[in-house]
């Protein structure tokens, strides 16, 4: 491997031609960011999860092109009639990157781990998406090869959730050697092993070829962070990377049009808002909110910026969840007249306002580019809008936190795996940034509160799909946030690359990949 990675060092290092140095089967992929770490449980962005489910697995995963949980480091498991207790039987023979057994007590590691303010390693965090556990009662190792869950209550997203990034099994022996630099040092069970990480240059990981689930195709895989899209969209052109995400829209023509590259797209439970300050300033009252809907012509970002990549946004639930969404909410139209009459009527007093806007960042799209058009739409109704620009880790730095004493607004973007997530994390009073949570606009509604609650217990899919229907009409008449785009993920390759797939899921599976 020593020889592979002097090879990748010269190819990052000079980029464009010199990169057809790169040995064969290593494939490079364009990220849209810096990881924040590499320890699945304590990150939170899409960009991260991307090399995070190629180095561990998780008890279950799901099913290529679907969003339906299948097992994965679970050989099976099944569900008590009354919905709380899940008992997993374990794959036999698997160990983690640094040799130790992958086994029912490392299970019970994990989330412990995260649950479990007085673990020993719980200061190993923070888990910002420990709420996705928030049901577990009890986790314990029934004997080395099952795992039994007893939950608090009946909760429906359950599987669902062990099947994302935060579900996925660290080496208890890895936590225990790094303890707080384990995120720069991570060992998992996956397809790929980590190789090394060079900040602001490149994460490089390597076969496990003694992976469960069969040898990779790849020798290699390594993820460079390149922030700016035209950046990415230029070393994809010379050949310095392999794979890019999020290629910008007006970019993608080109590419379909020339036989040296393949495009791919695929639809996903994305949303992309502007989050509104609830609890301060003028974005306090919900008259000035709707007309913050009003006054932004979504219709021409999702064409003109977007370059129909994406669709208008209705509300907070993303259409991919047919069976939650609610099919009869219209979106917010533009109507400048409206909204001005709304600011009158608000005694809106010409406030200026305080917008947060990322350079970059998972799902986030053209986000400078918007941000600038968001601007003129507010400023056009008689709202001056200061733009203040971060970087992604940066910008997440300063909005999760929560928007008092910042900010009035800021850009936002969730991929998610159910229709409780969301909402759940970024909506409710007991999801507030002092609680954990992620609702960095302090909207409160106990109406939504209790449907949210309810549909999360609720064991037919049918209840739970008018629980949560009934809540996107409250959310969307609330207009907490600016609900303007649900994207279309796409992703560009080099010719040479083969069985290459995108997930509605967002994360980038790369197991059966294979370069030329």
């Amino acid at each position: 491997m020593h020889r592979i990675l002097a090879a990748l060092a010269l190819a990052v290092l000079f980029a464009g031609p010199v990169a057809a140095q790169t040995p064969p089967g290593v494939l490079v992929v364009g990220q849209i960011a810096e990881p924040k770490s590499l320890d699945p449980q304590a990150v939170t962005a899409v960009n991260d999860f991307r090399i995070l489910v190629n180095v561990y697995d998780g008890l279950v995963r799901y099913k290529d092109g679907t969003l339906e949980v299948e097992p994965s480091l679970a050989e099976s498991y099944e569900v008590s009639d009354d919905g709380l207790t899940y008992t997993f039987k374990l794959r036999e023979g698997v160990n983690f990157h640094d040799g130790t057994p992958f086994d029912a007590e490392a299970v019970v590691f994990n989330f412990e781990r995260m649950l479990d303010e007085d673990h020993p390693f719980h200061d190993t965090g923070p888990f910002p998406l420990a709420f996705f556990f928030s049901s577990i009662a009890k986790v314990e190792a029934v004997d080395a090869a099952t795992v039994r869950f007893t939950l608090k209550e009946p909760y429906a997203p359950f599987l669902s959730n062990l099947a994302y990034p935060t579900g996925l099994i660290v080496s208890p022996a890895a936590v225990e050697k790094y303890g707080k630099d384990f995120g720069r040092n991570p060992v998992g069970t996956g397809a790929y092993r980590f190789a090394e990480w060079q900040s602001n240059s490149r994460v490089v990981v390597e076969k496990n070829p003694e992976w469960w689930d069969g040898e990779p195709g790849l020798e290699a895989v390594v993820f460079r962070p390149i922030t700016d899209g035209n950046t990415r969209l230029a070393e994809m052109m010379a050949g310095g990377i392999d794979v890019m995400v999020e290629t910008p829209p007006d970019a993608l023509a080109t590419f379909r049009d020339d036989p040296a590259f393949s495009v791919y797209e695929q639809a996903g439970p994305h949303l992309w808002f502007l989050i509104l300050n609830a609890k301060e300033g003028p974005f306090v009252d919900k008259r000035v909110r709707q007309a913050a809907n009003y006054a932004v012509n979504k219709a021409a970002l999702v064409e003109a910026v977007l370059q129909g990549t994406a669709d208008v946004a209705a509300g907070p639930t993303p259409p991919a969840f047919a069976w939650a969404y609610n099919e009869a909410l219209e979106p917010y139209p533009y109507d400048p007249d409206k909204a001005k009459a709304l600011l009158e009527e608000a005694g809106y007093d010409g406030s200026p306002i305080t917008f947060y806007v990322t350079d970059g960042g998972s799902g986030m799209l053209e986000p400078v580019a918007m941000g600038t058009a968001i601007q003129a739409d507010l400023e056009a109704v008689g709202m001056p809008t200061t733009i203040e620009t971060y970087e992604w880790n940066t910008f997440l730095g300063k909005v999760n936190p929560g928007l008092e004493g910042k900010a009035d607004m800021a850009e936002m973007a969730w991929m998610t795996n159910d229709p409780d997530t969301l909402p759940f994390l970024a909506l409710r009073t007991d999801a507030m940034p002092d609680k954990g949570g992620f609702n960095s606009g302090y909207y409160s509604n106990p109406q939504v509160d209790a449907l949210l609650e309810k549909a999360r217990t609720a064991t037919d899919q049918d209840e739970r799909a008018g629980l949560y229907k009934e809540m996107q009409e409250i959310v969307h008449e609330d207009a907490p946030w600016v609900f303007v785009a649900n994207w279309k993920q796409n992703a560009v390759t080099a010719a040479g690359v083969k069985n290459f797939k995108l997930q509605p899921s967002f994360f980038l599976m790369l197991q059966k990949v294979s370069a030329e």
